[in-house]
Formats: structure tokens, sequence, C-alpha cells
């Protein structure tokens, strides 16, 4: 299952593309080719980019390597500024989808928000692309803020040193759940409660495994313990059925 905002990686071509947007019967998808200089979103078959993960010619990414990190709270009010100057300009045009994927409509709208708001076409071609890069969010258009980190995070893994309680005799090590892997254990989280009325752990479980690891890796795959563990620990909230 393929959502808005994945992430697939070529490695043939060492290209990824983020899926942009996907229509009602799952049939058609936008996408955009990150990193690529002076892209404009593709139209692509859903069915084709299934496909091109079945064959393994495409893995869908564990995390988001593009995505804005800064917490805009903490930026300077000028980086705030800057966003929410870029937003005001092409919040329109993201709305309309999906007619801002298409060339044929795109130029006219985006001729118009140059009228309107006084700001040139490669501005707007800038903030749009920035928009789609790196995740389809307002923060997206913040200026590049280098975070340093902050105090009481919770503390980093060691290389080839398994953290937590130790698995039962003859079972696989299992993999370590550093960020990227609790990164990805909310990202099946949100994945699963965003196509399902009822939430269940197990499921959402499951359907992380199927959609970003190997289940015929055993030792490569975290357990559902660590996920139902890292899941109430970074989100105590969360109070859902197994």
């Amino acid at each position: 299952m393929l959502l808005k905002n994945d992430l697939l990686y070529y490695p043939a071509q060492e290209r990824t593309v983020r899926i942009l947007w996907i229509d009602s019967a799952a049939s058609l998808a936008y996408t955009f080719d990150v990193g690529a200089k002076g892209a404009h979103p593709e139209a692509a078959p859903l069915n084709a980019l299934h496909a091109d993960l079945g064959a393994r010619r495409a893995q869908l990414l564990l995390a988001d390597p593009y995505a804005a990190r800064a917490d805009a709270s903490l930026l300077p009010a000028r980086h705030r500024q800057v966003r929410d100057r870029a937003w005001s300009v092409v919040q329109a045009l993201v709305a309309d989808e999906p007619a801002i994927y298409q060339a044929r409509h795109r130029g006219r709208m985006v001729m118009a928000q140059s009228a309107l708001h006084g700001v040139s076409h490669p501005s707007i071609y800038r903030y749009l692309r920035r928009y789609w890069e790196r995740g389809q969010h307002p923060d997206t258009l913040l200026p590049d803020y280098q975070n340093s980190g902050a105090p009481g995070k919770t503390r980093g893994s060691s290389a080839g040193v398994k953290r937590g309680r130790p698995r039962k005799a003859g079972s696989p090590p299992g993999l370590n759940a550093d960020d990227g892997i609790r990164r990805t254990f909310h990202a099946a989280v949100a994945r699963y409660s965003a196509t399902h009325a009822q939430f269940s752990r197990r499921g959402a479980y499951r359907q992380m495994i199927e959609d970003f690891f190997d289940p015929r890796e055993a030792d490569r795959l975290p357990t559902f313990g660590q996920f139902n563990y890292w899941i109430e620990k970074d989100a105590p909230a969360t109070n859902a059925p197994a």
C-alpha cells in the first residue's frame, strides 16, 4: 500500500521520488523527483509503482531524509516570517489538486499568483519545489536551519550492541530500535490510522513489516514488543487495542 508523501528510491538510477497525490480510485499518482534540479510533478500509474516495489526496482524508504526537522517555535521570528510569506504565495496553488501537478494548468496558476503577490515566477517555482521535495507542509518553506540538538534525548545505540531485553535462546538477534527505526514505528502507526477506521497495534505492526521490511530476513525485523514499547514510550497518550 502506498500513501501520499511516501518516498520510493530507485537504486539503479540513484533516484528518489515522492508521491504527491493519489486519486480517489487509487489508480493514478503524481510523483516528484526529489533532488533533481528543475523537476516537475509527473503522472504515474499507481500499479506501476507497486510493480516497481514488488520487483525490487524500487525501495520504500524507512525514514524521510528530506523532511523539515527544525521545531519552528524555536526558530527566530524572521525565519517564521520568511515561511509565512512563502506560504501565503503557494497555499492556494498546492490546495488545487490535481491541477497544480499538470503543466497545462500550472503555468496559468503561477502567473496569477505572481501578479497577485508581486513575486517572480522563478521564486514561486522555487517555493513549490521546496514544498514538494520536503514533505508538503508549510514548515518546508522555512530557511535552511542546522539544528544542533537538545538535551534529554534517548541515548543512541552503539554499533554491535543490542539494546533492551535479550531474546529467548535460539531466537534471531533482532534489530536495534534506533531513532530511524522508531520513526518507522510512528510512520507505520500514521499509515495504518489513515486507512483503517479502527486502529490495531498488531495490524499496524504487520502492515509495517510488509511495507518496510523483508519478512524473510528474521534477524533484521523489529519485534512486536519493540514496536509496542516505543509507540507507548514516545506517545504515552496512545490508548489503542492490540
